[in-house]
């Protein structure tokens, strides 16, 4: 048997890794250097023993801050299901917008049904849900796998071409945005809560319309049609319908004002990804031809670290990814200034050499005790390409001319497979703050959680979440080791400090940041309910013992469970996402 498990072992593995360097030859002659090993043993992509734990070891460490006093302590679970459609793509269209199979690692879905790499908010807005309310917000993280080196089976991969066409269709479609008004709202007295809801869908309602109206007539009129035919007119419905929410609420608490500046809307000629820093909940300028700089993964290429290079190694990857982001932003800083060679005099070169220099710390650092790694400094030199790169991590490989490989037939990609562990349960529950009330969150909201990359970008934005059914208490960064009749457990806690403006931000980061120990957000952020998602699953006692579990992750973290993440997209129907505030804010505990 143990000899039959590894022909079993290397037969698939060769197999996933031959269809990689096939892809990547077909791409353009990349050049590429595979190692097979030796063909008696197993490829090494399990994860590193090292990183199981027994939660019996793990201190207790998650405890709540204390609530002040006119704390929101309400709570609202949306029941999204498990997934049972399989709903999984190596795609992350909030943090890496428009670069198909991106992740290198396979999502699990809730909620949105046409979740994908191409997915803006437009095709989010118009798709179904697994959400039984109508939330049609997208909830998704890395599968977790039990891998036996047995030919584990999953479900075959569905194509996702559909809703890439459709996502591909709605973005090259102009839309009409409009500023939120949920978020806007103060707090709403009981007595008023079905007129405001019925007037929010209202609004939802106006929109779509509107949208509808604008493409059916595409073409039709002189220079101002759109705006007299159909922003005009949306405007006065709208002014209308807000002053009657106004009105409602005042009847019986102070009649809030200002709102009827909320009620102008404007065309955007695409519907935006989210990839883009987005005013009011309106979308984010731009869309899926929004150019990045990308820059060739420097972490893949390093030989083995010593233990004495390694902090200086790390802060170095973290300054490359620093660097980078800065560089990004200075191209949409400086867009349209300068002439033709603008970019490569004034970003791409001094990138260049700043890039160099930090290598070549890198690399003196290692060489100190170890052999100086050679040629690194190839990799210096970036590039500028349409949404390149992977997600904000900071490299990626070279850039985004080359195709990345999607799932085999078995939803296998490359150093991740294995059997997908479906979870036995998924809970989505918004929790208020500590420190006072609530505000609503925009639609089209992007937050996420934990970071997919810490071998480069370092810790800072790692989120210990792994424990076991009745150890909440205690979180670890490690897989946890359950005693007999407790499950693996993924807590997932999300930011929660709003910045008031922008549905999402260049690093995808600082719109929306964790509040302080105490639970309080900082100057200029404001409180919005803070979204926990819990996964359990159904792993066997003797599987986790023998460390045969384990979560999709890059190839470059090798499985390591400091690498869990988990993204949002808030597209709730403004009704919605104002009984969710409202129940919160009135310390009720709600399922929806």
């Amino acid at each position: 048997m143990p000899g039959n498990t590894g022909r079993h072992r290397i037969s698939r593995r060769t197999k996933i890794a031959t269809g990689v360097l096939a892809l990547a030859v077909a791409a353009g002659g990349i050049a590429i250097s595979t190692t097979f090993g030796d063909p008696g043993s197993a490829s090494a992509d399990e994860a590193d023993p090292a990183l199981y734990i027994d939660i019996l070891k793990v201190a207790p460490n998650n405890a709540e801050p204390a609530n002040s006093r006119g704390a929101s302590t309400g709570t609202f679970t949306v029941d999204c299901g498990r997934n049972e459609n399989g709903h999984f793509n190596p795609d992350n269209f909030v943090a890496q917008p428009g670069i198909r199979n991106g992740a290198q690692h396979l999502h699990d879905y809730v909620g949105n049904l046409s979740s994908n790499a191409d997915s803006n908010n437009k095709s989010l807005d118009a798709a179904g849900t697994t959400c039984k309310n109508g939330d049609k917000s997208a909830y998704f993280w890395p599968v977790v796998r039990i891998d036996t080196g047995e030919e584990e089976k999953n479900p075959p991969a569905k194509s996702p071409d559909g809703d890439r066409d459709e996502a591909a269709q709605a973005g090259a479609t102009p839309v009409i945005a409009c500023p939120d008004v949920a978020s806007k709202l103060p707090d709403v007295p009981d007595s008023a809560m079905a007129e405001v809801n019925r007037n929010l869908e209202l609004l939802d309602t106006q929109i779509d319309e509107a949208n509808k109206r604008l493409i059916s007539t595409q073409g039709q009129g002189g220079p101002n049609f759109v705006q007299n035919a159909i922003l005009g007119p949306l405007k006065d419905k709208r002014v209308a319908t807000i002053d009657r929410m106004a009105i409602a609420i005042g009847r019986t608490a102070a009649k809030p004002q200002g709102l009827g500046a909320l009620a102008p809307c404007a065309l955007k000629e695409q519907a935006g990804t989210g990839g883009n820093p987005a005013s009011n909940g309106g979308g984010a300028p731009g869309g899926a031809a929004a150019q990045q700089i990308t820059c060739p993964d420097v972490a893949g290429k390093l030989p083995a670290v010593p233990a004495s290079a390694k902090a200086e190694v790390d802060r170095n990857l973290q300054l490359l990814n620093t660097q980078l982001q800065e560089a990004n932003k200075r191209l949409v800083d400086t867009q349209g200034q300068g002439g033709p060679n603008f970019v490569q005099n004034a970003i791409l070169g001094p990138l260049k050499d700043k890039r160099v220099a930090t290598i070549d710390r890198m690399a003196i650092a290692i060489g100190r005790t170890a052999a100086k790694p050679q040629g690194l400094d190839a990799l210096a030199p970036c590039t500028l390409g349409a949404q390149a790169g992977n997600g904000g991590n900071g490299q990626n490989n070279g850039g985004a001319a080359q195709p990345l490989p999607g799932p085999d037939a078995n939803n296998e990609l490359p150093e991740n497979d294995g059997e997908i562990q479906r979870p036995a349960k998924v809970g989505i529950t918004f929790h208020g703050s500590p420190a006072g009330p609530v505000t609503a969150m925009p639609k089209f909201l992007r937050v996420l959680t934990g970071d997919a990359k810490p071998s480069i970008n370092g810790t800072k934005n790692t989120r210990a979440a792994w424990t076991c059914t009745g150890f909440e208490n205690r979180l670890t960064d490690k897989y946890p080791i359950c005693p007999e009749g407790s499950k693996v457990e993924r807590i997932h806690t999300f930011p929660s400090c709003w910045d008031g403006k922008n549905t999402d931000s260049a690093n995808h980061r600082t719109h929306i940041v964790f509040p302080d120990k105490n639970g309080r957000c900082g100057a200029g952020f404001k409180a919005v309910p803070q979204l926990r998602i819990s996964l359990v699953y159904d792993i066997p006692h003797d599987i986790q013992v023998k460390k045969q579990y384990k979560v999709d992750s890059f190839p470059t973290e090798k499985h390591n469970p400091l690498s869990d993440h988990d993204d949002f997209a808030n597209v709730m129907s403004q009704s919605i996402m104002n009984q969710l505030v409202n129940c919160i804010n009135r310390n009720k505990t709600c399922n929806a």
